[in-house]
């Protein structure tokens, strides 16, 4: 296919096994099946990993549609490469506990933080991102 110089294109990708960074913090990984103009995305076959440490843990979401602007990160998943890589997976449950209790010791941090701003007469840091 022939595209405008300087343009990117998802076309290419169609039917290839993607990983997606959405702007909340979220990996997912699925199949690309669609794409419009908007780079809206349709994931067939898609799970979410999440990370803690060198951990990690799969859930099946499925067919997932993602809002072009939501997306901060895409490439092609290198089969080759996950052999390399030294990460322990384990359960649902084991990997939702060690991401709440990495979230737990975030807030405290972020308290302890504030804080210490305060004694000092600063501002502290106000986090207006809504965690889904």
């Amino acid at each position: 296919m022939n595209y405008l110089p300087g343009t990117a294109s998802l076309i290419e990708e169609i039917d290839k096994k993607l990983l997606v960074v959405l702007r909340d913090g979220r990996t997912l990984i699925g199949y690309l099946r669609s794409i419009d103009q908007f780079a809206n995305l349709v994931l067939h076959r898609t799970i979410e990993r999440i990370h803690v440490g060198h951990e990690y843990g799969d859930i099946p979401r499925g067919i997932f549609i993602v809002r072009g602007e939501n997306v901060v990160l895409l490439g092609e998943v290198d089969s080759e490469m996950k052999a390399s890589v030294q990460l322990k997976k384990v359960s649902i449950d084991e990997i939702l506990e060690a991401q709440r209790i990495e979230q737990l010791q975030k807030q405290e941090k972020e308290k302890a933080r504030n804080k210490a701003l305060m004694d000092r007469g600063l501002a502290p840091h106000i986090d207006t991102h809504d965690d889904f």
